[in-house]
């Protein structure tokens, strides 16, 4: 499913639980000023949120605010509503309507409702307590999470609207939408991607009909889906399942494609926890539950080298792509082509940790360097760390790659760039520069 993060063993180990959320799709919150004090107004604001289909409308005033947890910035607004997934000419709107389509052909036609249009900014109850996160996790962090105040954050997963649409009566349903996550500038990572979640309610009747153990008949059911939809999207492949642990779904599986040379992590899924059926009143049934992210799919079938040009407005990316283009596997289909690969401009910058305090992060550098550079950076690495016993000070060098998708870039512009990312690193993270 979604997105890794290239930083330490153990923080990548936290993170892998959410990846499958990060697919599983949560949320359904209201606009971030009705600011959710009970779950009856909360419940109230999701279903209103759930059941209308007029298209969302985020504010500036509701995403950045004067809130002390607010950590928001207007790189991260711009981009709320941009639908991508929406798009049926777009390579993520062309694979969500193939993922549609399967479970049309295999169900019935809408059998499995889609949402598509769900509102980003929900409560922490949603994104995180009501798909048993538990408290300690990384993934609350204010350096994982986009937070607009202490209970309002924008959806990491699309699975936080998992429990308001269950109570709202929901049985089969597809979410797909855009999900926000603070992570690190490379290829492969974008602070906005776009998942989509599957959930599947049984009923009693259904394993008893089978003869089978409710989660036995939820967990053959699941897999038999999920190869299919495998190999309607990649074709005949070779596939493994793997055992996971989220702490939504028991038992938990990732599955695997041998694709190109190599095994592929497709997608999470798993047999939904009782605790969160029995949240919506829904405890004498049984459920599974799945999620991917278009981007990793989209990137592999298509051969797109990077997630920025999803964003690209670019006609030489847009015009290479049409509804209805896609062929399992990408076998006859046409690939993406590069177009003029404009050359990059490196900047390092090295600096004195700060003492104290935890105002310095690779996420929070990301951050800064994002919100003065947008999109012309292509990756931020560090490329050495030291520390210097004598003064107790601990030195990194951070490289920055800047290159522009669609014309070469400037010395000129670029140094006024890498000036003010110096000069915000002093003073929003307390480095010290060398």
């Amino acid at each position: 499913a979604p997105s890794a993060h290239p930083t330490t063993n153990s923080r990548t180990m936290a993170m892998s639980a959410l990846r499958m959320a990060s697919s599983l799709g949560l949320r359904a919150v209201a606009p971030a000023r009705a600011r959710v004090a009970t779950q009856s107004s909360r419940s109230m604001v999701v279903r209103a949120a759930v059941s209308t289909p007029a298209p969302v409308v985020v504010k500036r005033e509701d995403v950045i605010t004067s809130d002390p947890f607010n950590n928001v910035t207007d790189h991260i607004f711009e981009k709320i509503g941009t639908n991508l997934h929406k798009r049926p000419d777009h390579p993520l709107g062309i694979i969500k309507s193939v993922i549609e389509s399967y479970f049309d052909e295999k169900y019935g036609k809408d059998t499995f409702t889609s949402y598509d249009d769900l509102y980003p900014v929900v409560s922490t109850y949603a994104n995180f307590d009501s798909v048993l996160v538990p408290p300690d996790h990384v993934s609350r962090s204010q350096n994982d999470t986009y937070y607009v105040d202490n209970d309002t954050v924008l959806r990491c997963h699309t699975s936080a609207h998992q429990l308001e649409m269950l109570k709202e009566g929901a049985r089969k349903f597809l979410v797909t939408g855009d999900v926000y996550r603070r992570d690190s500038i490379d290829a492969t990572h974008f602070p906005v991607f776009h998942q989509m979640e599957g959930f599947r309610v049984f009923e009693p009747a259904e394993w008893e009909a089978a003869g089978k153990e409710s989660v036995d008949l939820a967990a053959e059911e699941l897999k038999d889906c999920l190869e299919g939809l495998a190999r309607h999207l990649f074709g005949d492949v070779e596939m493994r399942w793997v055992d996971a642990y989220f702490p939504f779904t028991e038992p938990s599986f990732e599955l695997e494609i041998f694709f190109k040379g190599e095994w592929l992590e497709v997608l999470g899924c798993g047999v939904t926890e009782m605790k969160i059926l029995e949240e919506a009143g829904l405890g004498d049934k049984r459920a599974w539950a799945f999620g991917l992210g278009l981007e990793r799919l989209a990137m592999v079938l298509f051969d797109i080298p990077d997630i920025r040009l999803f964003w690209s407005d670019d006609k030489r990316f847009s015009k290479q792509f049409k509804e209805g283009m896609f062929k399992a596997g990408g076998v006859g289909m046409q690939k993406f082509k590069p177009y003029s690969k404009y050359p990059p401009c490196l900047k390092d910058v090295s600096f004195w940790l700060p003492k104290e305090g935890d105002s310095f992060t690779e996420n929070n550098l990301c951050e800064v360097v994002r919100d003065v550079a947008g999109s012309l950076v292509e990756e931020v690495k560090l490329i050495d760390e030291f520390t210097n016993p004598k003064k107790g000070l601990t030195s990194n060098c951070y490289r920055i790659v800047y290159r522009s998708m669609e014309r070469s870039l400037t010395d000129e512009e670029i140094n006024a760039l890498q000036e003010k990312v110096r000069e915000d690193m002093v003073s929003k993270l307390g480095v010290e520069l060398r």
